[in-house]
């Protein structure tokens, strides 16, 4: 509880994935979006990101790739509902800085709530903002925690793929 893991973040990547926050399995293991069941490596894969699916103890493969990740919030917890709003908002002042430091093309924040939260935009939905942050083209992704079953592994797959294709659209 309220451990945090390093961000995976590389100056000039082509998608920062930006997570809500750590959950209790990834601060014992200190590797992003690591609890079984969570869907983040499964759709990064059906959404053409990597080649195979890779397990999150092989997350220091992804700036090879051109991806990273960080979190809106640092801290972990059991859920992300246990967030405050004051958090997410300072989070995302947090995450604009990142941008401003590391130049990503895209951020691809994974968490509708969470961003319409820290980023004071109540209507935000899925898919391409019409704003940038920092420079930077900004997409928001479902969440894929397995508690969010909304989504299914395979649409998940596919909203993944839209980021991608409008990755490879942008060069």
């Amino acid at each position: 509880m309220d451990r945090t893991i390093p961000d995976l973040v590389a100056p000039g990547l082509d998608v920062l994935f930006v997570g809500i926050n750590p959950g209790l399995w990834s601060a014992a293991t200190g590797w992003h979006f690591a609890r079984p069941g969570n869907r983040f490596w499964p759709a990064l894969h059906r959404g053409g990101f990597t080649p195979r699916l890779l397990h999150p103890a092989e997350q220091d493969e992804l700036p090879g790739l051109g991806l990273g990740i960080t979190n809106m919030v640092a801290r972990a917890s059991a859920r992300a509902d246990e967030l405050t709003a004051a958090e997410l908002v300072e989070g995302a002042e947090i995450l604009t800085g990142k941008v401003e430091r590391y130049r990503p093309r895209w951020v691809a924040v994974v968490g509708v709530t969470a961003y319409r939260i820290g980023f004071a935009r109540p209507k935000a939905a899925f898919g391409p903002q019409p704003e940038p942050l920092a420079g930077a083209r900004l997409w928001v992704l479902p969440n894929p925690s397995g508690l969010n079953a909304h989504f299914t592994p395979e649409t998940l797959g596919a909203a993944f793929g839209e980021l991608r294709a409008a990755v490879v659209a942008t060069g």
